[in-house]
């Protein structure tokens, strides 16, 4: 196997930088004409922005997206390791692409590449390894594998970025096939919770600026986009970088003409300021709409996670919210069967939970990570006792978001509907996130990308949207 494994020592460009060399014709493009390429992505929002971001790259190279069952000519796995399963996903989605796409350039980049680079490197039919510093200079590696891949003299290196080493940031502000665009303002974390990779796999918090946010979404505005969702690792250490704060960083984007909705992907509850929920309730584009991680309602858990609030504080930031902001949509982070999470801490996190005024759990059964401290905890919770707890945590899941839908029924909503496969239902979300169904006899191709008041009628047939009653 010819193997390109490369660190970042080489070059040190970000993507915009990528993008203005190869106008400027200073990395040879043409033999990727006409060329086609396959994208897969695992993991979180922040992942798809930047796999639509490389996707755009190419395309800017005359690289043409496959249509489904088409072989590609390269194809790019973006990989998760948040858990053991994760990493399963990611080697079977790198085997697929191999065995689907014979000879073709297959490309592993992400957070599973960044931890477990040496087993990713052994995989047959992979061709090139890109790590978290080396992800930010996509297209100079990718130029050179594609003239050497036939290369037998090739040799094979097998080292990535310490943690400590990986520096850059690889900007991204993109929709891919979505209506959505996700801007991502900061990547890494300096927390190190015990239960955690991902500063390993991505290194220590950091950001760009402001300004240079602000000129994507300009440039988003410029292409037609309507909302934008803010994506990162930590977002709200945003400013460890540049000296400035996040709630700067939502004042300049709420300033920008032309952008309907901003949504927050995920912010840690010691990191929402009140000065912050006190702003998005006033503010223009800012929607009523957080996802905030709690990971465990047992005090005890959260210490031995190494978190960085207790249960007062976040149930003080869900007040805080829904005093500002009553019909707010309120996504809720919980991990399920941690080491140390006795039956009674459980118990403490259930009720908890059930006396918050929030609208969804995501739910997660927690996974041993090597290198991680909270191997340390002698207490294990067994697998059968994780799907349990995962399950009658999930139930109170589905029990609060259905009250919380019924709770608009018969109201007057604004929409943003997306684009449908031909002859399937139209959706879309409403301010708060509530998902609205449109049936294909009413949609419209011309919805797509549009904001439609309407009055939200009852539940559709799985429960998982409001259809629409009628359009106002």
């Amino acid at each position: 196997m010819n193997l390109f494994f490369l660190t970042s020592s080489k070059f040190s460009y970000l993507c915009t930088a990528e993008r203005k060399t190869i106008e400027k014709g200073m990395i040879d493009t043409s033999a990727f004409q006409g060329k086609t390429a396959a994208y897969y992505t695992l993991g979180c929002k922040l992942n798809f922005s930047e796999t639509s971001t490389f996707g755009r790259m190419l395309a800017d190279m005359g690289v043409r997206s496959v249509e489904r069952g088409e072989p590609a000519d390269i194809c790019l796995i973006n990989t998760c390791s948040v858990t053991e399963v994760a990493d399963h996903k990611c080697r079977q989605a790198i085997h697929r692409m191999v065995r689907e796409n014979p000879g073709a350039l297959v490309v592993v980049t992400g957070c599973y590449a960044q931890l477990k680079g040496e087993t990713v490197s052994k995989i047959d039919g992979v061709d090139l390894v890109l790590g978290s510093n080396e992800k930010a200079s996509l297209i100079d590696f990718l130029s050179d594998a594609w003239t050497r891949k036939t290369d037998s003299s090739l040799h094979e290196c097998h080292a990535v970025e310490k943690t400590r080493d990986i520096t850059t940031f690889a900007p991204s502000c993109s929709r891919g096939n979505r209506t959505r665009y996700f801007l991502k303002v900061q990547d890494g974390c300096s927390y190190f919770c015990t239960y955690c990779t991902i500063p390993f796999a991505r290194g220590f918090s950091r950001n760009p600026s402001v300004a240079s946010l602000v000129g994507q979404v300009e440039q988003a505005v410029a292409e037609g986009g309507k909302e934008i969702v803010l994506t990162g690792v930590n977002i709200g250490d945003f400013g460890r970088t540049t000296g400035e704060k996040f709630i700067d960083l939502v004042k300049a984007l709420d300033a920008v003409e032309g952008v309907s909705r901003y949504r927050i992907s995920s912010l840690e509850p010691d990191l929402l300021t009140d000065e912050l929920i006190d702003y998005c309730a006033q503010s223009r584009a800012f929607m009523p709409h957080f996802h905030i991680p709690l990971q465990s309602g047992s005090d005890e858990v959260l210490r031995l996670m190494h978190r960085r609030y207790d249960k007062a504080l976040f149930a003080h930031k869900i007040e805080r919210i829904k005093t500002a902001m009553p019909d707010a949509f309120i996504g809720v982070d919980v991990m399920v069967g941690t080491r140390g999470e006795t039956p009674e801490c459980f118990e403490e996190c259930y009720d908890f939970l059930s006396g918050l005024d929030v609208t969804q759990l995501h739910v997660f059964p927690y996974s041993e990570r090597p290198g991680t401290a909270a191997l340390r905890i002698p207490y294990v919770v067994s697998e059968a006792d994780k799907k349990l707890r995962s399950k009658r945590l999930l139930e109170l899941s589905d029990e609060k978001t259905h009250a919380f839908y019924a709770r608009h029924i018969g109201r007057q909503a604004e929409v943003l509907f997306e684009k449908a496969p031909r002859g399937k239902a139209m959706h879309g979300f409403t301010r708060n996130y509530i998902r609205v169904e449109l049936p294909p006899r009413e949609a419209k191709e011309d919805f797509d990308n549009q904001l439609i008041p309407v009055v939200l009628g009852d539940f559709n047939h799985d429960g998982t949207a409001l259809k629409v009653r009628n359009m106002e």
